[in-house]
């Protein structure tokens, strides 16, 4: 069956089911993908066959679903294959790299937005490196994977949020050691998509923003803002509620502001 022949048939999937034409018609053209499509990325990307038949994974009938689970699973396995079998040669500058030039297919899930993803997370790992494609498109695929598992679905803003989080981490120029660590494997994809901001970064990043909250805090010291006395605040030293407090933004502005207490009967300071 040639690519027109494959798109054909895509078209008449996709007419059988927006005009809800029994389940018998629809499987009988799946029953003819099934039997006919020699799978490539090429033949997948340009027909769309595989998102059409992916689709159908949540159609009515079990039957339909049954037998476009066996497909997808079948294609993918078979593309999957094809990728391991020839490896590509590297011809692009490590600092230049993207999926796209290195030349690779994201078309993974059989879902845009999943593959999408895919193709940022190989973006934030092959930068600066000489890892070899299909090596950093096989670890973007499984961090994909890990993210998905653990948010379960593209369509929660989590999910993107995460995904975005870990290529500006990786691609930050202070923090090759994260994509190393990743690469590796020294760092699971299920170990990396449950990192918080702060574990994503650098030592180099931590301690810079360990500077910038003390000198933030001495500043807030020396300024001695205006003091507001509390009774719901106790002191630990003496229990006494004279205490008197004071706000001063020691973080960045999306953190709670720190909370500077002075208990005005035993002198006892404390921040919180």
């Amino acid at each position: 069956m040639d690519i027109e022949d494959v798109q054909q048939r895509a078209n008449a999937l996709v007419t059988a089911v927006t005009s809800n034409e029994p389940s018998t018609t629809i499987i009988g053209i799946l029953e003819d993908l099934q039997k006919g499509v020699q799978p490539t990325a090429d033949v997948l990307r340009s027909t769309h066959i595989g998102i059409i038949v992916n689709k159908l994974c949540r159609h009515g009938s079990p039957d339909v679903v049954n037998l476009s689970r066996k497909i997808v699973s079948t294609w993918r396995s078979q593309v999957h294959g094809q990728r391991k079998a020839g490896p590509r040669a590297q011809s692009v500058p490590p600092n230049k790299r993207t999926w796209k030039a290195d030349g690779v297919d994201i078309e993974n899930t059989l879902n845009n937005i999943r593959d999408s993803c895919i193709g940022l997370l190989y973006d934030g790992l092959c930068h600066d490196t000489t890892e070899s494609p299909d090596v950093v498109l096989l670890k973007a695929i499984a961090v994909e994977a890990a993210a998905f598992r653990l948010y379960g679905s593209e369509s929660k803003p989590e999910y993107r949020t995460k995904i975005r989080s870990l290529f500006q981490n990786m691609k930050h120029k202070s923090n090759p050691q994260l994509r190393m660590r990743v690469l590796s494997n020294e760092v699971t994809p299920d170990e990396f998509v449950r990192m918080s901001q702060d574990q994503l970064k650098s030592e180099e990043r931590r301690e810079a923003d360990r500077k910038i909250e003390q000198e933030n805090m001495n500043r807030a010291m020396v300024a001695q803002a205006e003091h507001s006395i509390i009774a719901s605040l106790q002191c630990s030293k003496c229990d006494q509620r004279k205490v008197t407090y004071t706000e001063a933004q020691t973080r960045s502005a999306d953190e709670p502001m720190t909370v500077f207490c002075t208990c005005l009967n035993c002198g006892n300071s404390w921040k919180q």
